[in-house]
Protein backbone atom coordinates (compact mmCIF):
# COMPACT_ATOMS: atom_id res chain seq x y z
CA UNK A 1 0.00 0.00 0.00
CA UNK A 2 1.45 3.37 -0.80
CA UNK A 3 2.68 5.42 1.97
CA UNK A 4 0.41 7.47 3.78
CA UNK A 5 0.04 11.49 3.06
CA UNK A 6 -0.54 13.53 5.62
CA UNK A 7 -3.32 16.10 4.02
CA UNK A 8 -1.84 19.77 4.41
CA UNK A 9 -3.99 21.82 6.89
CA UNK A 10 -7.51 21.85 6.11
CA UNK A 11 -9.42 24.72 7.26
CA UNK A 12 -12.92 24.59 7.92
CA UNK A 13 -15.43 26.83 8.86
CA UNK A 14 -18.07 25.98 11.35
CA UNK A 15 -21.43 27.82 12.07
CA UNK A 16 -21.94 27.75 15.96
CA UNK A 17 -24.78 28.68 16.91
CA UNK A 18 -24.90 32.74 16.34
CA UNK A 19 -21.02 33.33 15.66
CA UNK A 20 -18.52 31.64 13.50
CA UNK A 21 -15.10 30.15 14.38
CA UNK A 22 -12.56 29.23 12.83
CA UNK A 23 -10.72 25.04 13.26
CA UNK A 24 -7.42 23.80 11.94
CA UNK A 25 -7.00 20.25 11.24
CA UNK A 26 -3.81 19.23 11.13
CA UNK A 27 -4.48 15.14 10.14
CA UNK A 28 -6.68 13.93 9.13
CA UNK A 29 -9.46 11.90 11.49
CA UNK A 30 -10.99 8.49 12.91
CA UNK A 31 -14.35 8.68 12.21
CA UNK A 32 -16.86 6.00 13.75
CA UNK A 33 -20.41 5.90 13.10
CA UNK A 34 -22.79 4.85 15.61
CA UNK A 35 -26.03 3.51 14.25
CA UNK A 36 -29.42 2.59 15.87
CA UNK A 37 -31.61 0.81 14.27
CA UNK A 38 -35.27 2.06 13.94
CA UNK A 39 -34.80 4.88 16.46
CA UNK A 40 -36.01 8.35 16.48
CA UNK A 41 -35.78 10.66 19.45
CA UNK A 42 -36.69 8.84 22.10
CA UNK A 43 -33.91 9.28 24.29
CA UNK A 44 -33.21 11.23 27.38
CA UNK A 45 -31.21 14.68 26.02
CA UNK A 46 -34.39 14.99 24.15
CA UNK A 47 -36.92 14.68 26.78
CA UNK A 48 -38.45 11.38 26.28
CA UNK A 49 -40.11 10.61 29.82
CA UNK A 50 -38.96 7.14 32.10
CA UNK A 51 -36.02 6.61 30.13
CA UNK A 52 -32.47 6.73 31.29
CA UNK A 53 -29.44 6.84 28.71
CA UNK A 54 -26.82 8.84 31.32
CA UNK A 55 -23.87 7.85 27.95
CA UNK A 56 -25.67 9.12 25.17
CA UNK A 57 -27.01 12.04 26.71
CA UNK A 58 -23.26 12.82 28.03
CA UNK A 59 -22.14 12.41 24.26
CA UNK A 60 -24.60 15.09 23.37
CA UNK A 61 -23.02 17.39 26.03
CA UNK A 62 -19.93 16.86 24.53
CA UNK A 63 -20.82 17.96 21.48
CA UNK A 64 -23.94 19.05 18.70
CA UNK A 65 -27.18 17.67 19.22
CA UNK A 66 -29.35 18.02 16.33
CA UNK A 67 -33.20 18.68 16.76
CA UNK A 68 -34.33 18.87 12.94
CA UNK A 69 -32.61 16.10 11.69
CA UNK A 70 -34.43 13.38 9.38
CA UNK A 71 -33.87 10.63 6.73
CA UNK A 72 -34.92 10.60 3.15
CA UNK A 73 -36.82 7.43 3.82
CA UNK A 74 -38.74 5.72 6.93
CA UNK A 75 -37.15 2.16 6.60
CA UNK A 76 -33.66 0.71 6.47
CA UNK A 77 -32.73 -0.53 3.14
CA UNK A 78 -33.77 2.58 0.94
CA UNK A 79 -32.44 5.36 4.31
CA UNK A 80 -29.32 3.40 4.06
CA UNK A 81 -29.04 3.37 0.29
CA UNK A 82 -29.36 7.02 0.25
CA UNK A 83 -26.88 7.39 3.47
CA UNK A 84 -24.10 5.37 2.00
CA UNK A 85 -23.45 7.31 -1.29
CA UNK A 86 -24.90 10.65 -0.26
CA UNK A 87 -28.02 10.97 -3.05
CA UNK A 88 -32.02 10.14 -2.74
CA UNK A 89 -32.32 6.86 -2.97
CA UNK A 90 -34.96 8.10 -6.14
CA UNK A 91 -31.98 9.29 -7.48
CA UNK A 92 -29.69 6.13 -7.91
CA UNK A 93 -32.57 3.77 -8.25
CA UNK A 94 -32.68 2.44 -4.47
CA UNK A 95 -36.29 3.57 -3.53
CA UNK A 96 -37.96 -0.10 -3.71
CA UNK A 97 -37.00 -1.34 0.10
CA UNK A 98 -35.18 -5.05 0.55
CA UNK A 99 -34.93 -4.97 -3.75
CA UNK A 100 -33.98 -8.52 -5.06
CA UNK A 101 -30.50 -9.34 -5.73
CA UNK A 102 -30.95 -10.43 -9.02
CA UNK A 103 -32.93 -7.08 -9.26
CA UNK A 104 -30.02 -4.64 -7.72
CA UNK A 105 -28.38 -2.35 -10.18
CA UNK A 106 -24.97 -0.49 -10.01
CA UNK A 107 -25.44 2.76 -9.02
CA UNK A 108 -25.33 5.22 -12.01
CA UNK A 109 -23.64 8.21 -12.91
CA UNK A 110 -20.11 7.07 -11.92
CA UNK A 111 -21.42 7.07 -8.44
CA UNK A 112 -19.57 5.02 -6.24
CA UNK A 113 -20.21 4.58 -1.81
CA UNK A 114 -18.69 6.42 0.91
CA UNK A 115 -16.38 3.81 1.95
CA UNK A 116 -15.33 2.76 -1.09
CA UNK A 117 -14.17 6.52 -1.45
CA UNK A 118 -12.70 6.78 2.07
CA UNK A 119 -10.54 3.48 1.22
CA UNK A 120 -9.27 4.69 -1.82
CA UNK A 121 -8.44 8.02 0.02
CA UNK A 122 -5.98 6.21 2.32
CA UNK A 123 -8.72 5.12 4.68
CA UNK A 124 -9.25 1.81 6.20
CA UNK A 125 -13.08 0.93 6.53
CA UNK A 126 -14.71 -1.21 8.30
CA UNK A 127 -18.17 -2.94 9.34
CA UNK A 128 -18.43 -3.68 13.14
CA UNK A 129 -20.79 -5.39 15.76
CA UNK A 130 -23.58 -5.89 13.26
CA UNK A 131 -23.05 -7.02 9.86
CA UNK A 132 -25.48 -5.24 8.05
CA UNK A 133 -25.71 -3.01 4.61
CA UNK A 134 -29.05 -3.21 2.88
CA UNK A 135 -27.94 -1.05 0.44
CA UNK A 136 -30.40 -1.45 -2.83
CA UNK A 137 -27.37 -1.73 -5.11
CA UNK A 138 -25.09 -4.05 -6.95
CA UNK A 139 -22.05 -2.47 -6.32
CA UNK A 140 -18.61 -2.76 -3.62
CA UNK A 141 -19.16 -0.82 -0.41
CA UNK A 142 -15.82 -0.66 -0.25
CA UNK A 143 -15.74 -2.10 3.64
CA UNK A 144 -12.21 -3.97 4.44
CA UNK A 145 -12.59 -5.67 7.97
CA UNK A 146 -14.56 -6.20 10.45
CA UNK A 147 -12.67 -3.96 13.32
CA UNK A 148 -10.19 -0.75 13.32
CA UNK A 149 -7.74 -2.77 14.64
CA UNK A 150 -6.63 -4.44 10.95
CA UNK A 151 -5.47 -0.99 9.94
CA UNK A 152 -2.11 -0.76 8.99
CA UNK A 153 -0.01 1.63 11.84
CA UNK A 154 -1.17 5.39 11.58
CA UNK A 155 -3.69 4.49 9.00
CA UNK A 156 -6.89 6.57 9.43
CA UNK A 157 -9.82 4.36 10.04
CA UNK A 158 -13.76 4.73 9.17
CA UNK A 159 -15.83 2.55 11.50
CA UNK A 160 -19.81 1.67 10.52
CA UNK A 161 -21.29 0.23 13.26
CA UNK A 162 -24.89 -0.82 13.93
CA UNK A 163 -26.74 -1.44 16.77
CA UNK A 164 -29.32 -3.72 15.97
CA UNK A 165 -31.27 -4.26 19.34
CA UNK A 166 -33.29 -1.52 18.78
CA UNK A 167 -34.90 -3.30 15.81
CA UNK A 168 -38.07 -5.23 16.94
CA UNK A 169 -38.50 -7.35 18.62
CA UNK A 170 -36.17 -6.05 21.96
CA UNK A 171 -34.80 -7.00 24.81
CA UNK A 172 -36.05 -6.18 28.48
CA UNK A 173 -33.43 -4.19 30.64
CA UNK A 174 -33.02 -6.59 33.87
CA UNK A 175 -30.23 -3.70 35.19
CA UNK A 176 -33.21 -0.83 34.61
CA UNK A 177 -36.54 -1.90 34.31
CA UNK A 178 -38.60 1.27 33.33
CA UNK A 179 -42.12 1.30 35.60
CA UNK A 180 -44.73 1.96 32.50
CA UNK A 181 -46.69 4.25 34.49
CA UNK A 182 -43.68 6.55 34.05
CA UNK A 183 -44.41 6.73 29.94
CA UNK A 184 -45.59 9.17 27.74
CA UNK A 185 -47.74 7.81 24.94
CA UNK A 186 -48.57 10.01 22.19
CA UNK A 187 -51.89 11.15 21.75
CA UNK A 188 -52.77 8.69 18.55
CA UNK A 189 -52.35 5.98 20.63
CA UNK A 190 -54.43 4.43 23.20
CA UNK A 191 -53.47 4.50 26.82
CA UNK A 192 -53.42 1.31 28.11
CA UNK A 193 -51.51 -0.53 30.13
CA UNK A 194 -50.55 -3.27 27.35
CA UNK A 195 -49.78 -0.01 24.66
CA UNK A 196 -47.79 1.25 28.03
CA UNK A 197 -45.96 -1.87 28.57
CA UNK A 198 -44.97 -1.84 25.01
CA UNK A 199 -43.46 1.38 24.52
CA UNK A 200 -41.68 0.53 28.18
CA UNK A 201 -39.64 -2.36 26.62
CA UNK A 202 -38.94 -0.22 23.43
CA UNK A 203 -37.21 2.58 26.03
CA UNK A 204 -35.21 -0.20 27.48
CA UNK A 205 -34.06 -1.51 24.77
CA UNK A 206 -32.70 1.56 23.85
CA UNK A 207 -31.04 1.59 27.38
CA UNK A 208 -29.51 -1.65 26.75
CA UNK A 209 -28.30 0.57 23.63
CA UNK A 210 -26.80 3.24 25.63
CA UNK A 211 -24.53 1.07 27.54
CA UNK A 212 -22.95 -0.43 24.28
CA UNK A 213 -22.26 2.91 22.88
CA UNK A 214 -20.68 3.46 26.23
CA UNK A 215 -18.00 0.51 25.40
CA UNK A 216 -17.54 1.79 21.86
CA UNK A 217 -16.55 5.40 23.40
CA UNK A 218 -14.43 3.52 26.26
CA UNK A 219 -12.58 1.41 23.56
CA UNK A 220 -11.91 4.32 21.29
CA UNK A 221 -10.71 6.04 24.84
CA UNK A 222 -8.09 3.14 26.54
CA UNK A 223 -6.72 2.79 22.70
CA UNK A 224 -5.82 6.62 23.07
CA UNK A 225 -7.93 7.25 20.09
CA UNK A 226 -10.55 10.13 21.14
CA UNK A 227 -9.14 13.04 20.62
CA UNK A 228 -8.52 12.43 16.77
CA UNK A 229 -12.09 10.73 16.66
CA UNK A 230 -15.26 12.63 14.80
CA UNK A 231 -17.65 10.61 16.45
CA UNK A 232 -21.32 10.17 14.68
CA UNK A 233 -24.63 8.88 16.66
CA UNK A 234 -27.96 8.58 14.52
CA UNK A 235 -30.93 6.29 13.85
CA UNK A 236 -31.09 4.87 10.34
CA UNK A 237 -34.75 5.68 10.15
CA UNK A 238 -37.54 6.86 12.61
CA UNK A 239 -39.47 4.97 15.37
CA UNK A 240 -40.27 1.12 14.58
CA UNK A 241 -44.41 1.92 16.12
CA UNK A 242 -47.48 2.31 14.26
CA UNK A 243 -47.49 5.74 12.97
CA UNK A 244 -44.11 5.33 12.74
CA UNK A 245 -41.48 3.39 10.51
CA UNK A 246 -42.32 3.33 6.91
CA UNK A 247 -44.44 6.41 6.83
CA UNK A 248 -43.67 10.32 6.73
CA UNK A 249 -45.11 11.45 9.61
CA UNK A 250 -42.46 12.61 11.82
CA UNK A 251 -41.71 9.72 14.08
CA UNK A 252 -40.82 7.66 11.15
CA UNK A 253 -37.92 10.39 9.50
CA UNK A 254 -36.82 12.66 11.88
CA UNK A 255 -33.64 10.66 13.82
CA UNK A 256 -30.94 11.55 16.51
CA UNK A 257 -28.04 13.26 15.41
CA UNK A 258 -25.12 13.87 17.78
CA UNK A 259 -21.53 14.49 17.00
CA UNK A 260 -18.59 15.12 19.17
CA UNK A 261 -14.66 15.65 17.85
CA UNK A 262 -12.57 16.82 20.45
CA UNK A 263 -11.39 20.00 20.04
CA UNK A 264 -12.95 20.37 17.01
CA UNK A 265 -16.66 20.97 17.59
CA UNK A 266 -17.86 23.12 20.71
CA UNK A 267 -19.62 21.25 23.28
CA UNK A 268 -23.25 21.61 24.71
CA UNK A 269 -24.75 22.96 21.26
CA UNK A 270 -28.45 22.06 20.18
CA UNK A 271 -28.65 22.77 16.69
CA UNK A 272 -32.00 23.55 15.24
CA UNK A 273 -31.14 23.59 11.46
CA UNK A 274 -32.83 21.22 8.80
CA UNK A 275 -30.43 18.40 8.06
CA UNK A 276 -30.74 15.11 6.64
CA UNK A 277 -28.88 12.12 6.72
CA UNK A 278 -26.62 12.24 3.37
CA UNK A 279 -25.39 15.32 5.00
CA UNK A 280 -22.99 12.76 7.22
CA UNK A 281 -21.99 11.75 4.20
CA UNK A 282 -20.92 14.66 2.81
CA UNK A 283 -19.58 16.11 6.18
CA UNK A 284 -17.60 12.79 6.22
CA UNK A 285 -16.07 12.93 2.84
CA UNK A 286 -15.16 16.61 3.11
CA UNK A 287 -13.41 15.62 6.29
CA UNK A 288 -11.55 12.80 4.95
CA UNK A 289 -10.45 14.58 2.01
CA UNK A 290 -12.06 11.95 -0.32
CA UNK A 291 -13.52 13.80 -3.60
CA UNK A 292 -16.48 12.03 -5.34
CA UNK A 293 -16.73 12.72 -8.83
CA UNK A 294 -20.43 13.25 -9.04
CA UNK A 295 -21.74 16.41 -6.89
CA UNK A 296 -23.62 15.11 -3.94
CA UNK A 297 -27.17 15.68 -2.56
CA UNK A 298 -26.10 16.36 0.82
CA UNK A 299 -24.20 18.98 2.33
CA UNK A 300 -21.24 19.34 4.63
CA UNK A 301 -22.53 19.83 8.17
CA UNK A 302 -19.67 22.38 8.47
CA UNK A 303 -20.25 24.46 5.65
CA UNK A 304 -22.70 27.44 5.55
CA UNK A 305 -24.37 25.33 2.58
CA UNK A 306 -26.42 23.40 4.90
CA UNK A 307 -27.44 26.26 7.09
CA UNK A 308 -30.69 27.82 6.51
CA UNK A 309 -32.15 25.09 4.47
CA UNK A 310 -35.89 25.84 4.16
CA UNK A 311 -36.92 22.42 3.11
CA UNK A 312 -36.40 18.90 3.66
CA UNK A 313 -37.67 15.96 1.61
CA UNK A 314 -38.01 12.29 1.60
CA UNK A 315 -39.89 9.25 -0.29
CA UNK A 316 -41.06 6.19 0.61
CA UNK A 317 -42.21 3.36 -1.76
CA UNK A 318 -42.97 -0.18 -1.80
CA UNK A 319 -41.98 -2.21 1.27
CA UNK A 320 -40.96 -5.69 0.69
CA UNK A 321 -44.38 -7.02 -0.76
CA UNK A 322 -46.60 -4.03 0.17
CA UNK A 323 -47.02 -1.74 -2.33
CA UNK A 324 -47.78 2.12 -1.76
CA UNK A 325 -45.90 5.39 -2.37
CA UNK A 326 -45.55 8.81 -0.50
CA UNK A 327 -43.18 11.96 -1.04
CA UNK A 328 -42.84 14.59 1.61
CA UNK A 329 -41.78 18.07 1.89
CA UNK A 330 -41.52 19.83 5.00
CA UNK A 331 -40.25 23.05 6.77
CA UNK A 332 -39.81 24.08 10.08
CA UNK A 333 -43.20 25.06 10.23
CA UNK A 334 -45.33 23.09 7.15
CA UNK A 335 -45.62 19.54 6.02
CA UNK A 336 -46.80 18.62 3.08
CA UNK A 337 -47.60 14.99 2.21
CA UNK A 338 -48.67 13.71 -1.45
CA UNK A 339 -50.01 10.46 -1.12
CA UNK A 340 -49.17 8.64 -5.02
CA UNK A 341 -52.14 5.97 -4.22
CA UNK A 342 -54.74 7.38 -1.62
CA UNK A 343 -56.90 4.42 -2.83
CA UNK A 344 -54.63 2.39 -0.64
CA UNK A 345 -55.22 2.39 3.55
CA UNK A 346 -52.12 3.14 5.77
CA UNK A 347 -52.93 -0.34 7.31
CA UNK A 348 -53.20 -2.42 4.63
CA UNK A 349 -51.05 -5.54 5.09
CA UNK A 350 -47.61 -5.64 6.12
CA UNK A 351 -45.79 -9.17 7.79
CA UNK A 352 -43.36 -7.18 9.13
CA UNK A 353 -45.98 -4.59 11.25
CA UNK A 354 -48.43 -7.22 11.96
CA UNK A 355 -45.81 -9.61 13.49
CA UNK A 356 -43.91 -6.89 15.27
CA UNK A 357 -45.91 -4.57 16.23
CA UNK A 358 -47.96 -5.40 19.47
CA UNK A 359 -49.93 -2.57 19.92
CA UNK A 360 -51.21 -3.00 16.63
CA UNK A 361 -53.20 -6.12 17.14
CA UNK A 362 -55.18 -4.32 20.22
CA UNK A 363 -55.69 -1.07 18.24
CA UNK A 364 -57.24 -3.20 15.81
CA UNK A 365 -59.47 -4.74 18.04
CA UNK A 366 -60.30 -1.40 19.74
CA UNK A 367 -60.66 -0.03 16.05
CA UNK A 368 -63.50 -2.55 15.11
CA UNK A 369 -65.30 -2.76 18.64
CA UNK A 370 -65.32 1.21 18.03
CA UNK A 371 -63.43 2.06 20.67
CA UNK A 372 -60.75 4.64 19.32
CA UNK A 373 -61.26 8.20 19.75
CA UNK A 374 -61.29 10.66 16.80
CA UNK A 375 -57.47 10.81 16.40
CA UNK A 376 -56.59 7.03 17.15
CA UNK A 377 -59.01 6.06 14.65
CA UNK A 378 -57.91 7.93 11.59
CA UNK A 379 -54.64 6.22 10.69
CA UNK A 380 -57.03 2.84 10.23
CA UNK A 381 -59.20 3.97 7.55
CA UNK A 382 -59.94 2.19 4.80
CA UNK A 383 -58.03 4.87 2.34
CA UNK A 384 -56.06 7.96 2.43
CA UNK A 385 -56.74 11.42 1.51
CA UNK A 386 -54.02 12.39 -1.53
CA UNK A 387 -52.46 15.68 0.35
CA UNK A 388 -52.00 15.97 4.22
CA UNK A 389 -50.93 19.14 4.84
CA UNK A 390 -49.95 19.88 8.68
CA UNK A 391 -49.01 23.08 10.71
CA UNK A 392 -46.24 21.30 12.69
CA UNK A 393 -45.80 24.65 15.04
CA UNK A 394 -49.06 23.95 16.07
CA UNK A 395 -49.75 20.32 15.22
CA UNK A 396 -46.93 18.70 16.34
CA UNK A 397 -48.41 15.40 16.47
CA UNK A 398 -49.58 15.49 12.94
CA UNK A 399 -53.48 15.19 13.06
CA UNK A 400 -55.35 18.08 11.61
CA UNK A 401 -54.95 17.98 7.72
CA UNK A 402 -55.42 21.35 6.77
CA UNK A 403 -55.21 20.18 3.11
CA UNK A 404 -58.66 21.21 2.47
CA UNK A 405 -58.82 24.47 4.09
CA UNK A 406 -58.90 27.21 1.43
CA UNK A 407 -57.23 29.17 4.35
CA UNK A 408 -53.97 27.57 3.77
CA UNK A 409 -54.27 26.94 0.01
CA UNK A 410 -51.59 29.60 -1.00
CA UNK A 411 -49.33 27.46 1.13
CA UNK A 412 -50.31 24.02 0.34
CA UNK A 413 -49.08 25.30 -3.52
CA UNK A 414 -46.43 26.57 -2.41
CA UNK A 415 -44.97 23.40 -0.96
CA UNK A 416 -46.35 20.76 -3.84
CA UNK A 417 -44.62 23.08 -5.97
CA UNK A 418 -41.38 22.58 -4.32
CA UNK A 419 -42.12 18.65 -4.54
CA UNK A 420 -42.47 18.57 -7.87
CA UNK A 421 -39.67 20.40 -8.76
CA UNK A 422 -37.51 18.15 -6.41
CA UNK A 423 -39.25 15.10 -7.70
CA UNK A 424 -37.67 16.06 -10.80
CA UNK A 425 -34.58 16.75 -9.56
CA UNK A 426 -34.22 13.20 -8.36
CA UNK A 427 -35.05 11.95 -11.40
CA UNK A 428 -38.55 10.40 -9.25
CA UNK A 429 -40.43 7.92 -11.42
CA UNK A 430 -43.75 7.95 -9.10
CA UNK A 431 -45.93 5.58 -9.87
CA UNK A 432 -46.70 2.98 -12.75
CA UNK A 433 -49.83 0.94 -13.63
CA UNK A 434 -48.44 -2.36 -13.35
CA UNK A 435 -46.69 -0.99 -9.32
CA UNK A 436 -49.78 0.14 -8.59
CA UNK A 437 -51.82 -3.11 -9.46
CA UNK A 438 -48.97 -4.82 -8.13
CA UNK A 439 -48.06 -6.44 -4.64
CA UNK A 440 -50.14 -7.79 -1.86
CA UNK A 441 -53.79 -7.39 -0.92
CA UNK A 442 -54.67 -3.88 0.04
CA UNK A 443 -57.83 -4.69 1.41
CA UNK A 444 -58.73 -3.39 4.73
CA UNK A 445 -58.62 -4.54 7.41
CA UNK A 446 -56.61 -7.42 7.13
CA UNK A 447 -58.48 -10.06 9.58
CA UNK A 448 -61.82 -10.29 10.96
CA UNK A 449 -61.98 -9.13 14.55
CA UNK A 450 -61.64 -12.80 15.97
CA UNK A 451 -58.45 -12.94 14.55
CA UNK A 452 -57.40 -9.45 15.93
CA UNK A 453 -58.48 -11.05 19.19
CA UNK A 454 -56.56 -14.21 19.27
CA UNK A 455 -53.64 -12.33 18.35
CA UNK A 456 -53.77 -9.70 20.78
CA UNK A 457 -53.90 -12.63 23.19
CA UNK A 458 -51.04 -14.14 21.76
CA UNK A 459 -49.06 -10.74 22.32
CA UNK A 460 -49.47 -10.49 26.09
CA UNK A 461 -47.40 -12.89 27.31
CA UNK A 462 -44.42 -11.24 25.46
CA UNK A 463 -45.12 -7.76 26.28
CA UNK A 464 -45.77 -8.21 30.02
CA UNK A 465 -42.60 -10.34 30.20
CA UNK A 466 -40.09 -9.97 33.24
CA UNK A 467 -37.10 -8.64 32.56
CA UNK A 468 -35.50 -12.02 32.78
CA UNK A 469 -37.85 -14.15 31.53
CA UNK A 470 -36.95 -16.81 28.58
CA UNK A 471 -40.82 -16.01 26.96
CA UNK A 472 -40.00 -16.49 23.02
CA UNK A 473 -41.81 -14.25 21.03
CA UNK A 474 -44.48 -15.41 18.94
CA UNK A 475 -44.44 -14.58 15.67
CA UNK A 476 -40.62 -14.03 14.51
CA UNK A 477 -39.83 -16.82 12.31
CA UNK A 478 -37.51 -14.80 10.16
CA UNK A 479 -35.41 -11.26 10.01
CA UNK A 480 -37.55 -8.28 8.93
Amino acid sequence: MKTLKVLSTILLIFYLGSSHAQIVVEKRPNIVWIMLEDWGLDLGCYGTKGIETPVTDQLASEGIRYTNAFCTSPVCSTSRSAMITGFHQNYIGAEQHRTAKEDKKPLPYGIKPMPLLLKEAGYHTSLMIYNKTDANFSDDLGFMGKDWKEREKGQPFFAQITLGGTHRQWNRDPKNPIDPAKVELPPYYVDTPFARRDWANGLEQMQICDREIGDILKRLEKEGLSENTLVFLIGDNGRCHIRGKQFLYDPGLQVPLIIKWPGKVAPNQVNEDMVQTIDITATILEVAGAKPKHPLQGKNLFEEASKNREYIFAARDRMGGTHDAMRTIRSKKYKLIHNLMPERAWLQYSGYKEDMYPMLAEMNVMFMEDKLNKDQAKFFAPNKPEFELYDIEKDPYELNNLASDLHYGDIKDKLLAELYNWREQINDKGVSQDFREGGLSSKYPTRTLDEWKVRYETWKPWVFREPKSKEKHPFVKKDY
